[in-house]
């Protein structure tokens, strides 16, 4: 039990400081914010799939990011809740995943469709969150109008770093999640209903 608030405090962390510095590197090259942004760190916000570690990490990554930064303090305060609900929701996708995998016995084909179409997905929560808290966010932080233009704008930034660049990391990952993320629920109930599979 010990070992495993270890591991995942460890990736938490990780995870928190690995969003600060791409969201560093990208506000140098400003993309972290205005009404067209491009966050490298949001293609982080797929991690959820494979540990709930990342829900935490991802927000104080979030949270740490933007001031380091320099946002406005609305930024500050609902940025890192919008990227809090993505995770959660990616999070959500995973269990959703490994009850699916864990249900029944499938063919090995079924159980890589229902996990290519669950991993698909993932972005999904962190696109829609930030393209509905961000845009009032620039709108009463920073004057930024009208409003949905910055949906739009947000929306397309997170479909590239989030639906692009994320599933890039995701499906790199996945081959290794046992090894990366040993408490995953997803990777031991995929794992387990892949050999099933492959039995019958």
């Amino acid at each position: 039990m010990k070992n495993k608030n270890v591991l995942y405090l460890t990736q938490a962390a990780m995870i928190a400081a690995l969003y600060v510095v791409l969201t560093l590197i990208a506000n140098a090259l400003g993309l972290a914010s205005g009404s067209i942004q491009v966050r490298f760190s949001e293609a982080l916000t797929v991690l959820p799939f494979f540990t709930p570690a990342a829900i935490p990490g991802l927000y104080i990554g979030c949270l740490l990011g933007n001031i380091a930064a320099g946002c406005a303090i609305p930024d500050i305060v609902f940025g890192p809740l919008a990227t809090l609900i993505g995770a959660v929701g990616t999070w959500g996708l995973s269990k959703a995943a490994s009850r699916r995998l864990a249900s029944g016995s499938v063919s090995h084909s079924g159980v890589s469709k229902r996990a290519d179409l669950f991993a698909w997905l993932s972005p999904l929560p962190p696109i829609i969150a930030n393209g509905i808290v961000i845009p009032p966010v620039l709108k009463y932080a920073y004057g930024m109008e009208p409003v949905w233009f910055s949906a739009v704008t947000v929306t397309l930034g997170e479909v590239i770093s989030c639906g692009i660049f994320g599933l890039i990391l995701l499906f790199a990952l996945r081959r290794y999640r046992g090894n990366l993320f040993p408490s995953a629920d997803f990777s031991r109930e995929a794992g387990a209903a892949q050999k099933t599979a492959l039995k019958n």
